[in-house]
Formats: C-alpha cells, structure tokens, sequence
C-alpha cells in the first residue's frame, strides 16, 4: 500500500474488559498468543500498509514498549499520544499531523477481521476526487448488537432506520472530515459522520466474511476459541 497510511485506535481505556484492563491496556490483551494489536498490525504488513500511527493513552507507555518502532512487523510506527483518550474523532483529528494530507485507512485495535484491508486502497484514491469523505466497512449486526448503525444502499451510507449493519470499526477517511475538530477535544466519530451521511458523502461495502469484536472478557474468551479451532485445522 504504496504511501497509504493507516492509523490503529488503542487509546480507549476498555472499560468493558475490566478488570482485566485495570493493569493493562486493551490493546494487549492475548488471544492465540498475541496481543489484539499485534493481529491488527500484522494483517496491515501482509496488506501492504508500511506506516503505521498508533494513538495510545490508557498505559501507553505499555504499548510503546511492546511495539516499539515495529520492525519486528516490517512496518514502521509512530505514536500519537493522548494525555485523556479523546474517542475516536478527536484521537483521529489529533493525528493528523502525523497521517498527512491524503486519505487514510483507521482500524480499531480490538477487532478480529479477515477483510481484504488492500482492496481499500482503491477507495481511499476515490475520495478526494468524487468529493466523499469516508468509505466504511459494515458487517451483519452481531448479537450484542441487535439495532445496528447505519444503512447502506448503492453503496451510500446513512442513518436512516432501519439500521442494518453494524459499523466494523474499519474505514477509509478524508483528512476534511476532521477539520472542524479543535486539537485535543474529544469528539465521537459518529457526530462527524451524520452530517456527511446526510450530504451523501459517505459510501460504504458490506464485508461478510469474519468479523468480531473483542470488546469483552467473554468475547475475548471466544476469540481465543476460535484461534485454538483454526490452529488445530
């Protein structure tokens, strides 16, 4: 992925995952013996993806250590710290500076996917011509989250109801998204992307291959499973 960079969310504090995040962040807990980052950072080297900005806060410190600069991954990283997580429009907007002016791929750290992340590449060189802002990428509502985020039609994406697809925390962005954000405010990354949803400036794909989010001990527990199955085929 030739000067396409990529941004991997690992700031939040994982609430959800406690106590287990009490002493360490998300983004390092295991699963098939390796942290949820580590899967993350490897799925972006095999796809392409060389540059890599981590943001970080909760235990930062932590993650910078085990990751380092990523050569171990044949990718570089940097990080972008966060003195209080800033949820992802504001993590995002504060990184700017360091993902550049052109389009760029942002993946949350606590996903599973099998989705062909090098495909996106032809999205991100879309945006800025046609005038979009984001390409999405949405799965089947899980069962922990029955109501879904958004509609998707014609390859457009919007809030309208019914909401059939779950958002995968996967997606390609325009920089002028988050312009309008002030550094280091927070800022949900859905109040940015209604008003371009209401313009039509946001399209989207619906992956149905693997997708899970890790967002609790339980869940946690069954990705490990289903490493475990698949190591043992």
């Amino acid at each position: 992925m030739r000067g396409m960079k990529a941004m991997i969310l690992a700031a939040g504090r994982g609430d959800r995952m406690r106590p287990l995040t009490d002493r360490l962040p998300k983004a390092l807990l295991e699963a098939g013996g390796k942290p949820l980052i580590a899967h993350v950072i490897e799925r972006l080297a095999r796809s392409g993806y060389a540059e890599l900005v981590v943001n970080v806060s909760h235990h930062a410190g932590m993650i910078e250590h085990a990751l380092g600069d990523g050569s171990r991954y044949g990718v570089r990283i940097v990080y972008s710290r966060e003195a209080q997580p800033l949820e992802t429009g504001g993590g995002i907007a504060c990184a700017l500076p360091l993902l550049g002016e052109s389009p760029f791929l942002a993946v949350n750290s606590d996903i599973y996917c099998d989705f062909d992340l090098a495909r996106l590449a032809t999205a991100a060189a879309t945006l800025a011509p046609d005038g979009r802002l984001a390409h999405l990428v949405l799965v089947d509502n899980p069962p922990h989250h029955p109501g879904g985020d958004f509609a998707l039609s014609d390859g457009r994406v919007s809030g309208v109801s019914p909401a059939l697809l779950t958002f995968s925390g996967i997606g390609v962005y325009s920089p002028a998204l988050f312009a309008k954000v002030t550094p280091g405010a927070r800022c949900q990354l859905a109040a940015l992307l209604a008003p371009a949803m209401a313009r039509g400036l946001v399209s989207g794909e619906h992956h149905r291959g693997l997708w899970m989010d890790i967002g609790t001990p339980l869940r946690l527990e069954a990705l490990e499973r289903a490493l475990a199955a698949r190591g043992a085929h």
